[in-house]
């Protein structure tokens, strides 16, 4: 009893070791409580935890949030504290400026009460030394603006909205805070984590939880990632084994939450990273399934690239009183503006040269990704160039094993050239990407600012070349205005296809009615690159391509909306048998089209599977009467 009566006296602060770097009047203490370093002026009465410099005569004062040092998390001792902060100094000597002047120059906005100042430097953030030795050794100078804002937010135990691009350092913004607050309250890995995140693809996952192992080894914080495509067993015996971090993408982690073998009852923080792709992808019940087996007093963060009301729903209903940070305009997406944008319109028949320019003009083990809309498309390309350059490909049909390992070439520059679909758009944090390719262009512009976001990251440069064509011109308009936002070049042939209408340009997301949200029209699915090689002979244009003869000679106008589209075509008054635009009237000869429209054959009926046979064309089944024939014989 004695010993537990003496305790409190213990734990008020204490001078540290003298210090002579440090400026006077300035004394360095340690609170008792937490052993965390801070620093006093005895003639102003100033008391904070941001080490003072010498250059400025009064120290600013104390951040909103931080009057309560027995908050904050546990450093390893004042001396090695001292240690790494003198090694920041330098880099924090060139950040005296204010708040308001910070955010300013890093377009960062807040809504909310009682947000903090952002930590401008690393020195000024307080972290374990543990964690400032892995920091400095990552090569990092400064934090980032989403870092130094969110980082002082989440240290304060506040819900977080986060709105920012890709490539932004968002990771170590959640992660960080996270180690703090579970080696804190240290609960036991084996009854369940203390850190969740939530990601949508099993690439992003991955990615975390190698920045979680990186930053996390050295603070003895153990991880594990949960993924769908590989098998459970691993995944379920770290699981047993214990982990204070879990990084799980929604599907897998509610097969295992319904085989009993995790428990959430100990997770105090949850993250949602890339939330809006999450909802995208359709994991919203997955998602609220989850957070139901999670304790209702925790702290959840959630970052995202964009804003759309359904993020904005989901946020008011997970999060409590958060504070958001916007990092640029969320009003209208902006891409990247350290990455050079060439747009060029293009036929499909010239794409393959100009890639092989391309690819060419770079230096030789330069990182390069190309972008196709489809699986087959992505492997046929892959084989094309692997004929002169190192390429792979990677994809959705790809399984877990092999995706790892075309990966794992690129990272080392073993494979340089990736050829992928949008499965790589987002969550692939790779730093040396030197140049993004459009082969295709994307469903959307956010998909287009997010395969470009793969190179240009970490305060680095790149460049993206995107090949669009009259079948783009739907998104023209919104993609002049992405080029105009980041201060790029703005072709001519794309300003007149803008000036022409290109169908609104709507996105997916944008949309303004109620129900467009995820909707299949032709921007949202498309497959002809499943028909870029596919041969018709004599009877499809004299031996040409489904794609050159028919998109080579065909404006943008036509591949508006479906309804029109569909109408313009299948009442087409034509017969034509040498390659032209035009299109045979529903009442001509039927020799493989089985009673299908134009429409139906190469894009299916709703919910129809399509299948190419050598002598039938592509079947469907037909929702008009077999007498009401379009023959594929006149193609």
């Amino acid at each position: 009893m004695a010993s537990s009566a003496s305790a409190p006296a213990s734990k008020g602060p204490r001078y540290a070791p003298p210090d002579p770097t440090l400026p006077k009047p300035w004394r360095a203490l340690i609170d008792g409580n937490t052993g965390y370093l801070y620093f006093w002026n005895p003639e102003t009465k100033v008391t904070q935890y941001e080490r003072p410099v010498a250059a400025v005569p009064s120290s600013p004062s104390q951040p909103p949030g931080y009057s309560r040092p027995e908050e904050r998390a546990r450093s390893s001792g004042p001396s090695e504290s001292a240690q790494f902060t003198n090694q920041f100094s330098q880099a924090g000597n060139g950040s005296q400026m204010s708040t308001e002047a910070y955010r300013a120059k890093h377009e960062i906005t807040i809504v909310g009460n009682e947000a903090p100042a952002p930590f401008m430097t690393f020195q000024s953030t307080g972290f374990p030394s543990e964690i400032l030795r892995e920091v400095l050794q990552a090569g990092f100078s400064a934090p980032t603006p989403i870092q130094a804002q969110s980082w002082p937010i989440a240290l304060k135990g506040r819900d977080i909205v986060a709105v920012a691009k890709t490539g932004s350092g968002k990771t170590l913004g959640y992660l960080i805070p996270g180690f703090i607050l579970l080696k804190r309250l240290q609960h036991n890995s084996r009854e369940g984590p203390t850190v969740l995140v939530l990601s949508p693809t099993r690439e992003l996952a991955t990615q975390i939880q190698d920045e979680a192992i990186k930053f996390g080894r050295s603070s003895r914080i153990s991880s594990t990632c949960l993924y769908g495509g590989a098998p459970k067993g691993p995944q379920l015996r770290e699981l047993d084994r214990g982990a204070d971090v879990v990084v799980a993408t929604p599907g897998r982690l509610n097969d295992i939450l319904e085989m009993n073998r995790v428990s959430l009852r100990q997770v105090s923080y949850l993250v949602l990273d890339e939330a809006d792709r999450m909802l995208d992808m359709g994991f919203e019940p997955q998602i609220r399934k989850i957070v139901k087996q999670i304790p209702s007093k925790r702290q959840t963060l959630m970052y995202t690239a964009t804003w759309p009301k359904e993020v904005r729903k989901i946020a008011s209903d997970l999060l409590v009183n958060p504070i958001q940070v916007n990092i640029g305009n969320t009003d209208q997406l902006v891409a990247n503006k350290s990455i050079t944008q060439h747009v060029e319109v293009i036929s499909h028949s010239e794409k393959s040269r100009r890639l092989d320019q391309i690819l060419r003009s770079q230096e030789p083990g330069s990182k390069v990704i190309i972008f196709c809309s489809t699986k087959r498309m992505c492997d046929q390309l892959a084989r094309n160039l692997s004929r002169q350059y190192v390429a792979s490909a990677i994809h959705g049909d790809k399984s877990q094993a092999e995706r790892d390992s075309v990966l794992s070439d690129f990272r080392s520059g073993r494979c340089p050239v990736l050829v992928a679909t949008d499965v790589a758009a987002r969550g692939l944090d790779i730093k040396d990407i030197r140049v993004v390719v459009n082969y295709d262009f994307p469903t959307g512009v956010e998909d287009y600012v997010h395969r470009i976001g793969r190179t240009g990251r970490a305060g680095a440069t790149g460049s993206a070349y995107t090949f669009f064509g009259d079948q783009d011109s739907k998104y023209a308009s919104d993609l002049v205005k992405i080029l105009e936002g980041a201060d790029q070049s703005v072709p001519q042939q794309l300003k007149e296809m803008a000036l022409r209408g290109g169908y609104g340009g709507r996105s997916r997301r944008w949309a303004s009615s109620d129900n467009s949200y995820g909707g299949q029209g032709y921007g949202a699915k498309r497959s002809t690159d499943s028909f870029n090689n596919s041969n018709f002979g004599n009877q499809a244009g004299g031996g040409s391509s489904f794609h050159s003869s028919f998109y080579n000679n065909t404006s943008g106008s036509q591949f508006g909306d479906t309804p029109s589209f569909r109408g313009s075509y299948d009442n087409s008054s034509h017969n034509n048998q040498s390659g032209d635009a035009s299109f045979p009237p529903s009442s001509g000869n039927n020799q493989s089209g089985d009673g299908l429209s134009f429409h139906e054959r190469f894009y299916g009926p709703l919910g129809g599977d399509q299948s190419r046979t050598s002598n039938d064309g592509f079947r469907a089944r037909s929702r008009s009467p077999p007498g009401k024939a379009v023959g594929v014989s006149n193609w």
